[in-house]
Protein backbone atom coordinates (compact mmCIF):
# COMPACT_ATOMS: atom_id res chain seq x y z
CA UNK A 1 0.00 0.00 0.00
CA UNK A 2 1.16 3.68 -1.12
CA UNK A 3 1.96 5.61 1.78
CA UNK A 4 0.09 8.83 2.27
CA UNK A 5 0.16 12.27 4.58
CA UNK A 6 -2.13 13.71 6.08
CA UNK A 7 -2.21 17.42 6.07
CA UNK A 8 -5.32 19.08 8.02
CA UNK A 9 -5.75 23.18 7.49
CA UNK A 10 -8.38 25.31 9.81
CA UNK A 11 -10.95 27.50 7.85
CA UNK A 12 -9.00 30.44 6.01
CA UNK A 13 -5.64 28.55 5.36
CA UNK A 14 -5.11 27.99 2.04
CA UNK A 15 -2.29 25.09 1.90
CA UNK A 16 -2.18 25.42 -2.35
CA UNK A 17 1.67 26.45 -2.69
CA UNK A 18 3.01 23.84 -0.55
CA UNK A 19 0.47 21.23 -2.04
CA UNK A 20 1.42 21.68 -5.59
CA UNK A 21 5.44 21.74 -4.61
CA UNK A 22 4.85 18.31 -2.58
CA UNK A 23 2.62 16.81 -5.73
CA UNK A 24 6.16 17.99 -7.91
CA UNK A 25 8.52 16.60 -5.32
CA UNK A 26 6.56 13.42 -4.06
CA UNK A 27 4.23 12.46 -7.40
CA UNK A 28 4.02 8.93 -5.50
CA UNK A 29 2.77 9.75 -2.40
CA UNK A 30 -0.90 11.61 -2.35
CA UNK A 31 -1.29 14.61 -0.02
CA UNK A 32 -4.72 13.98 1.82
CA UNK A 33 -6.16 17.31 2.92
CA UNK A 34 -8.24 17.82 6.25
CA UNK A 35 -10.40 20.81 6.98
CA UNK A 36 -10.76 21.04 10.98
CA UNK A 37 -12.27 23.51 12.89
CA UNK A 38 -9.84 26.07 14.53
CA UNK A 39 -10.86 24.45 18.41
CA UNK A 40 -10.21 20.79 17.36
CA UNK A 41 -6.89 21.50 14.82
CA UNK A 42 -4.44 20.85 18.16
CA UNK A 43 -6.03 17.91 19.77
CA UNK A 44 -6.64 16.56 16.26
CA UNK A 45 -2.57 16.09 15.45
CA UNK A 46 -1.69 15.46 18.84
CA UNK A 47 -4.48 12.52 18.61
CA UNK A 48 -3.08 11.35 15.37
CA UNK A 49 -5.76 12.15 13.48
CA UNK A 50 -3.79 13.69 10.97
CA UNK A 51 0.27 13.92 9.97
CA UNK A 52 0.42 17.87 11.22
CA UNK A 53 -1.91 20.76 10.80
CA UNK A 54 -1.64 23.95 9.21
CA UNK A 55 -3.41 26.35 12.57
CA UNK A 56 -3.57 29.88 14.00
CA UNK A 57 -1.42 30.16 17.32
CA UNK A 58 -1.59 30.51 20.40
CA UNK A 59 -2.45 26.36 20.90
CA UNK A 60 -1.70 24.49 23.92
CA UNK A 61 2.13 22.99 22.61
CA UNK A 62 1.38 20.18 24.72
CA UNK A 63 2.92 17.21 23.10
CA UNK A 64 3.36 19.32 19.50
CA UNK A 65 6.05 21.03 17.60
CA UNK A 66 5.15 24.35 15.53
CA UNK A 67 6.81 26.23 13.23
CA UNK A 68 5.11 29.87 12.71
CA UNK A 69 5.24 30.74 9.07
CA UNK A 70 3.56 34.22 8.76
CA UNK A 71 1.25 36.95 10.40
CA UNK A 72 -2.18 37.74 8.63
CA UNK A 73 -3.14 41.61 8.44
CA UNK A 74 -5.73 42.09 10.80
CA UNK A 75 -9.01 43.46 10.09
CA UNK A 76 -12.57 44.64 11.18
CA UNK A 77 -15.48 43.53 9.18
CA UNK A 78 -18.73 45.88 9.15
CA UNK A 79 -21.72 46.64 6.99
CA UNK A 80 -20.79 48.34 4.12
CA UNK A 81 -22.68 51.47 4.97
CA UNK A 82 -20.85 51.70 8.28
CA UNK A 83 -19.14 55.01 8.93
CA UNK A 84 -15.97 53.22 8.96
CA UNK A 85 -16.40 52.63 5.48
CA UNK A 86 -15.01 56.05 5.17
CA UNK A 87 -11.19 55.65 5.65
CA UNK A 88 -8.74 53.22 4.16
CA UNK A 89 -7.29 51.83 7.89
CA UNK A 90 -8.62 51.85 11.46
CA UNK A 91 -7.51 51.76 14.74
CA UNK A 92 -8.79 50.25 18.53
CA UNK A 93 -9.95 54.42 19.30
CA UNK A 94 -11.82 54.37 16.49
CA UNK A 95 -13.82 51.25 17.64
CA UNK A 96 -13.91 52.78 21.62
CA UNK A 97 -17.95 53.44 21.00
CA UNK A 98 -19.22 50.30 18.43
CA UNK A 99 -20.90 47.09 19.69
CA UNK A 100 -18.47 44.45 19.39
CA UNK A 101 -18.56 40.35 19.04
CA UNK A 102 -16.49 38.26 20.25
CA UNK A 103 -16.57 34.51 18.92
CA UNK A 104 -15.93 31.51 20.93
CA UNK A 105 -13.46 30.55 18.52
CA UNK A 106 -11.64 33.60 17.88
CA UNK A 107 -8.03 32.90 17.51
CA UNK A 108 -6.60 36.61 18.42
CA UNK A 109 -4.32 36.38 20.84
CA UNK A 110 -6.33 39.01 22.85
CA UNK A 111 -8.56 39.21 26.12
CA UNK A 112 -11.05 40.51 23.60
CA UNK A 113 -12.01 43.52 21.35
CA UNK A 114 -12.12 46.82 21.99
CA UNK A 115 -15.31 48.84 22.27
CA UNK A 116 -18.66 47.32 23.51
CA UNK A 117 -18.82 43.95 23.92
CA UNK A 118 -22.50 41.98 22.85
CA UNK A 119 -23.47 40.24 26.16
CA UNK A 120 -23.77 36.82 24.12
CA UNK A 121 -20.78 35.70 22.56
CA UNK A 122 -20.93 33.74 19.52
CA UNK A 123 -20.29 30.22 19.28
CA UNK A 124 -18.08 30.63 15.73
CA UNK A 125 -16.69 33.19 13.96
CA UNK A 126 -19.23 32.64 10.93
CA UNK A 127 -21.96 33.02 13.39
CA UNK A 128 -20.74 36.28 14.15
CA UNK A 129 -20.57 36.93 10.45
CA UNK A 130 -23.63 36.73 9.98
CA UNK A 131 -24.87 39.18 13.17
CA UNK A 132 -22.73 41.87 11.22
CA UNK A 133 -25.24 41.62 8.76
CA UNK A 134 -27.70 41.56 10.93
CA UNK A 135 -26.50 45.08 12.63
CA UNK A 136 -25.74 43.48 16.11
CA UNK A 137 -22.12 44.43 16.06
CA UNK A 138 -18.94 44.64 14.30
CA UNK A 139 -16.15 42.46 14.53
CA UNK A 140 -12.08 41.65 14.16
CA UNK A 141 -11.02 38.89 12.86
CA UNK A 142 -7.82 37.42 10.44
CA UNK A 143 -8.22 38.93 6.71
CA UNK A 144 -8.08 35.38 5.21
CA UNK A 145 -11.38 34.86 7.51
CA UNK A 146 -13.26 37.90 6.09
CA UNK A 147 -12.23 37.05 2.79
CA UNK A 148 -13.50 32.95 3.77
CA UNK A 149 -16.86 34.33 4.94
CA UNK A 150 -17.42 36.94 2.33
CA UNK A 151 -20.97 38.87 1.48
CA UNK A 152 -21.85 41.31 -0.19
CA UNK A 153 -23.31 43.94 1.72
CA UNK A 154 -20.30 43.74 4.40
CA UNK A 155 -16.68 44.89 3.64
CA UNK A 156 -13.96 45.28 5.88
CA UNK A 157 -10.81 47.62 7.42
CA UNK A 158 -7.84 47.23 7.96
CA UNK A 159 -7.38 47.09 11.94
CA UNK A 160 -3.46 48.43 12.03
CA UNK A 161 -2.81 48.38 15.96
CA UNK A 162 -4.57 44.64 16.89
CA UNK A 163 -2.98 41.88 17.27
CA UNK A 164 -2.32 39.91 14.31
CA UNK A 165 -3.33 35.80 13.95
CA UNK A 166 0.05 33.74 13.15
CA UNK A 167 -0.15 30.76 11.49
CA UNK A 168 1.66 27.95 12.21
CA UNK A 169 2.69 24.16 11.08
CA UNK A 170 2.06 21.81 13.94
CA UNK A 171 3.28 18.18 14.36
CA UNK A 172 3.58 15.68 17.20
CA UNK A 173 6.63 16.09 19.42
CA UNK A 174 9.54 12.86 18.98
CA UNK A 175 11.28 12.11 15.73
CA UNK A 176 9.73 13.48 12.96
CA UNK A 177 8.86 10.77 9.88
CA UNK A 178 10.34 10.89 6.69
CA UNK A 179 7.27 12.46 5.03
CA UNK A 180 7.24 14.96 7.50
CA UNK A 181 10.25 16.47 7.28
CA UNK A 182 9.45 16.36 3.40
CA UNK A 183 6.73 18.75 4.34
CA UNK A 184 8.73 20.72 7.21
CA UNK A 185 11.01 21.31 4.20
CA UNK A 186 8.55 22.15 1.66
CA UNK A 187 7.19 24.89 4.46
CA UNK A 188 10.75 26.28 4.87
CA UNK A 189 11.31 26.51 1.61
CA UNK A 190 14.10 24.46 1.17
CA UNK A 191 15.35 22.92 -2.45
CA UNK A 192 14.76 19.55 -4.02
CA UNK A 193 18.63 18.86 -3.00
CA UNK A 194 18.49 20.13 0.64
CA UNK A 195 15.42 18.56 1.94
CA UNK A 196 16.62 16.03 4.12
CA UNK A 197 15.37 12.26 3.09
CA UNK A 198 14.93 10.84 0.01
CA UNK A 199 12.31 11.74 -2.29
CA UNK A 200 9.91 8.75 -2.98
CA UNK A 201 9.90 8.22 -6.66
CA UNK A 202 1.76 10.86 -9.68
CA UNK A 203 -0.85 10.42 -7.26
CA UNK A 204 -3.58 13.02 -7.16
CA UNK A 205 -3.72 15.40 -4.22
CA UNK A 206 -7.45 14.56 -2.56
CA UNK A 207 -10.04 17.13 -2.24
CA UNK A 208 -10.56 18.10 1.37
CA UNK A 209 -12.31 16.06 3.35
CA UNK A 210 -13.98 18.24 6.42
CA UNK A 211 -13.37 16.88 10.25
CA UNK A 212 -15.87 16.88 12.85
CA UNK A 213 -15.43 18.55 14.62
CA UNK A 214 -0.15 36.32 4.11
CA UNK A 215 2.06 38.70 3.62
CA UNK A 216 3.17 42.00 4.72
CA UNK A 217 0.73 44.21 6.40
CA UNK A 218 0.27 47.27 4.20
CA UNK A 219 -0.51 50.55 6.05
CA UNK A 220 -2.94 52.42 3.61
CA UNK A 221 -3.53 56.27 3.89
CA UNK A 222 -7.26 57.56 5.43
CA UNK A 223 -9.21 59.24 2.65
CA UNK A 224 -9.22 63.10 2.30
Amino acid sequence: MTASFRLGYVPGVTPAKWVRIWSERLPRVPLDLVQVAAAEAADLVRDGGVDAVLLRLPIDRTGLNAIPLYAETTVVVVPKDHVVTAVEEVTIEDLADELMLHPLDDTLDWQGPPGRLVDQRPATTADAIELVAAGTGLLVVPQSLARLYHRKDLTYRPLVDAPESRVALSWPEGEPTELMEQFIGIVRGRTVNSTRGPAPAKAPVKTPAKSQGGGKRGKPRRRS
